[in-house]
């Protein structure tokens, strides 16, 4: 389909299966970005022979933001209803069903959870 590869592959699942794809599917002197949290302890196995091909991988601390800039700007746009972040909440939970929250995400159920303090504004 790309007749090659591709320059930029990123992976937001975190998923072995993912991240492997990720860089198999690149281009020569491509780079994947996995910005997908790995469950702690999963190894990503890659074949050494493909980084002759100058392809690199390379990870991603929270989309590799800058907290103070673009916190006040996504807020802004979520607020003029240009950035649409309900979507992407799967589930809402209590405080106290935080681990049944992290079960679920651990098993593939829910994408996000947002936690729902039940403080009154």
């Amino acid at each position: 389909m790309t007749k090659g590869g591709v320059h930029h592959a990123i992976e937001c699942l975190g998923l072995k299966k993912t991240a492997e794809q990720s860089f198999e599917m690149l281009a020569m002197g491509g780079t994947a970005t996995i910005v997908g949290m790995v469950p702690f302890g999963e190894k990503i196995e890659l074949h050494g022979f493909d980084f002759l091909r100058e392809r690199k991988i390379q990870g991603s601390s929270m989309g590799s933001n800058r907290f103070r800039v673009d916190m006040p700007r996504l807020i802004e746009l979520y607020m003029q209803g240009r950035l649409h972040l309900d979507d992407w909440v799967s589930d809402t939970i209590k405080l106290e069903e935080i681990n049944q929250g992290f079960a679920n995400m651990k098993a593939g159920k829910v994408i996000r959870s947002v936690i729902d303090f039940g403080v009154a504004a």
